[in-house]
């Protein structure tokens, strides 16, 4: 099979029939309702070892309305007719798919059939080689770990012929309400493949290449789908998706095919930062906009070294599930193997849960009321190399951490959806380094400024094109009054300063210094405008006697504003941001934090102060309002699990309403305790006591 660029658009013309399908006959589908989601893993052994009624014991003890079960792929839990699907060892004469099915049912529970199209036996490589990954010297892909599985290449007919077939067999079987698949699609390109469909292909990491994918993506999702839905129309398939401020493949063009968005991120290791599912749930949002979203938490230690079989500490695991109720989406509590031995991860799951199905009608969303937007960009991951390497996602990351510093409410924006309809309900518009902008993107910011909203943006935010082509001057030069100055400068060994030329507001944090660190890079700009901060060139660091500066003042700005009455807007030459995430330095962040404020007019619908870190999420919800506050004080926040939750508070909070809005009464869900509260001309203003790990504010007007 050969995928063209205009079988490409021809997928990309379909998807609003493919969306007002779905939307047509699923208005009011089940996982629209879901709220709470979980799963157990089998493993090849379970038939002879799992206890179908303890399991449905626990999950309906955890009010679940969705469980995800192992039906075929890899490897069926059923006795299977489809040839080349391998059956467990231990089945037997056992349905143990069809019978944990039917008792889930009974009970109430919707079931999504859990499936593998990633690994095939030795069997099915010897009668369809072609459905096989291959390494450039014509070699099967064995598993590392399994070597007795092969990996399948998504481009082959394994796909779009032995998957059906599997479909269509569970579909004809058994009463599910869906469909998942392990691992596939992801959000990055598929794994490097040199089989006879691949060869064909465009070169890996060109644009060409991206469009393949994505467009093999969206015609597989939109075939197991439909025949998802041949069983009733309102089943679904759900595709693996996740990958947070990382992703490459276009989630926004997913989304259109996508009743319900999986995000199978289910944990963190290394230096991954505690707030890694929040953000998760903000690029989710951006994409789907009220639509079913679920994120898996692993209720096992899903560390790097990993350990499958033994719980996560419960705080970390809370802290994930809170995240994902936080930020919109709904929970998804997963455990591998039937007879487990470590069971301390179920009281965790039991007890949030439980919580969560108390407090329900306070976690269906209406919509979001940040009044801030931050345009998160996809494109970065794909076609932009940061100079001195690293990740394109780093600024972004950066200006996350100072807004959660700073208490901000704010929303992701997919970068293809800058159009004013949806612009218009925000203050300020922000630009972490957003290097890639088409014209068009570019003339909806400077509509966007001109009709009186604020504007930050950093670095070589639209430098290039679309395609990553350079232009001769910032896309945005108009709107921030700049000019490329010079090329771009970075380190010889050291960072370069920002003088303080004249006091502002957004210096107030600053009132004993005459210097300030400025970034590891910048693209040096000139202005007609007066400016607050100017540059001083890096000097050496090393020895100490050589450490002064050789040009202690320049004409250069280190910051550019204009403040034009109905407008603010910032422009950072250099890589603010990026260099706070790299440094953890708390001046880079509290500039980042007043500018934002300045060019916002300080216009918050929420305002929290209080001790600790702490990051604001807050809905329209059915009862009234939930403000909900996740505590990430704690030495463990940027690396390593949770394990002891550290306590802050009192935090004060302010709320502007509607002035016709009246309020009943304000609780605290997750102390239940009822707080007082104080409403004057439309200001509600309260105190929250205390934050152990997670609270939620609940307002009911």
């Amino acid at each position: 099979m050969e995928i063209s660029r205009r079988n490409w658009l021809l997928t990309s013309a379909a998807l609003p029939l493919l969306d007002a399908a779905q939307t047509s006959g699923a208005a009011e589908a089940w996982y629209r309702r879901m709220r709470r989601c979980g799963q157990v893993n089998f493993n090849e052994e379970d038939p002879q070892k799992l206890n179908i009624g303890q399991w449905l014991d626990y999950w309906t003890s955890l009010k679940i309305d969705a469980l995800l079960l192992n039906g075929g792929g890899i490897m069926a839990f059923y006795p299977t007719a489809v040839p080349y699907q391998r059956r467990s060892r231990f089945l037997g004469d056992r349905d143990l798919f069809g019978d944990f099915t039917k008792a889930a049912k009974a009970r109430g529970i919707r079931v999504v059939a859990r499936m593998d199209c990633n690994w095939a036996f030795e069997e099915a490589l010897k009668a369809h080689p072609e459905w096989f990954r291959r390494q450039a010297d014509g070699q099967p892909v064995r598993h590392p770990e399994s070597p007795e599985l092969y990996a399948t290449c998504m481009y082959t007919t394994y796909f779009s012929q032995q998957m059906p077939a599997i479909f269509r067999e569970i579909n004809s079987r058994y009463p599910i309400d869906g469909f998942f698949t392990n691992g596939w699609p992801g959000t990055g390109l598929s794994p490097e493949c040199h089989c006879d469909v691949c060869r064909r292909l465009a070169a890996r990491h060109s644009l060409a290449y991206a469009e393949q994918h994505l467009a093999r993506v969206m015609e597989i999702w939109g075939m197991w789908d439909a025949i998802a839905k041949e069983r009733k129309l309102e089943n679904v398939y759900v595709g693996n998706l996740g990958g947070g401020i990382h992703a490459t493949t276009d989630l926004r063009k997913l989304a259109g095919v996508a009743g319900w968005f999986n995000a199978d991120h289910q944990g963190r290791s290394g230096d991954t930062p505690i707030w890694d599912c929040a953000q998760q749930g903000r690029v989710a949002q951006s994409v789907m906009k009220g639509r079913t979203i679920t994120n898996v938490t692993g209720s096992y230690a899903n560390s790097h070294p990993l350990w499958r079989h033994t719980s996560k500490a419960p705080l970390e695991a809370t802290m994930w599930m809170a995240q994902t109720t936080a930020s919109g989406m709904v929970p998804w509590y997963h455990w591998l193997g039937g007879a487990p031995e470590d069971l301390r991860w179920r009281a965790t799951g039991r007890e949030f849960y439980q919580w969560l199905a108390a407090n329900q009608a306070h976690f269906v969303n209406r919509r979001p009321i940040a009044n801030l937007a931050v345009v998160f960009s996809q494109r970065m991951n794909h076609g932009y190399r940061p100079p001195g390497g690293g990740a394109a996602s780093d600024f972004l990351q950066g200006m996350y951490q100072a807004l959660v510093e700073g208490r901000f409410l704010f929303d992701f924006v997919h970068e293809d959806d800058l159009a004013p309809d949806l612009l218009k309900k925000y203050v300020a518009v922000i630009l972490p380094n957003v290097a890639l902008l088409s014209d068009e993107q570019c003339a909806a910011l400077r509509q966007y400024a001109k009709n009186g909203g604020g504007l930050l943006a950093t670095f070589e935010t639209a430098r290039f094109d679309r395609s990553g082509a350079r232009r001769g001057e910032c896309g945005l030069a108009d709107v921030f009054d700049i000019q490329t100055a010079g090329e771009m400068q970075g380190p010889r060994g050291n960072s370069y300063y920002a003088r303080i030329e004249q006091r502002h507001p957004i210096l107030a944090p600053f009132a004993g210094t005459n210097i300030l660190p400025g970034a590891e890079y910048r693209v040096p700009v000139k202005t007609h405008l007066s400016q607050i901060m100017t540059v001083v060139p890096p000097y050496p660091a090393f020895p100490p006697e050589m450490v002064y500066p050789r040009i202690p003042k320049t004409e250069e700005p280190a910051i550019v504003m204009l403040d034009q009455g109905t407008g603010r807007r910032v422009w950072f030459p250099g890589d603010l941001e990026r260099s706070f995430w790299r440094s953890g330095d708390g001046d880079l962040s509290r500039l980042l934090q007043e500018a934002i404020r300045w060019v916002s007019y300080g216009r918050a619908p929420v305002q929290v102060s209080g001790p600790g870190l702490v990051e604001l999420f807050a809905w329209e919800t059915e009862p009234g309002f939930a403000l909900h506050l996740l505590n990430y004080t704690n030495p463990s926040f940027a690396k390593g699990w949770f394990r002891e939750a550290y306590l802050v508070g009192p935090q004060a909070v302010r709320m502007n309403l509607a002035e016709d809005v009246g309020v009943r009464r304000v609780v605290a869900l997750r102390a239940g305790i009822e707080l007082k509260h104080k409403l004057t001309d439309g200001v509600l203003e309260f105190s929250v006591p205390a934050v152990r790990d997670y609270e939620v504010a609940a307002v009911l007007t």
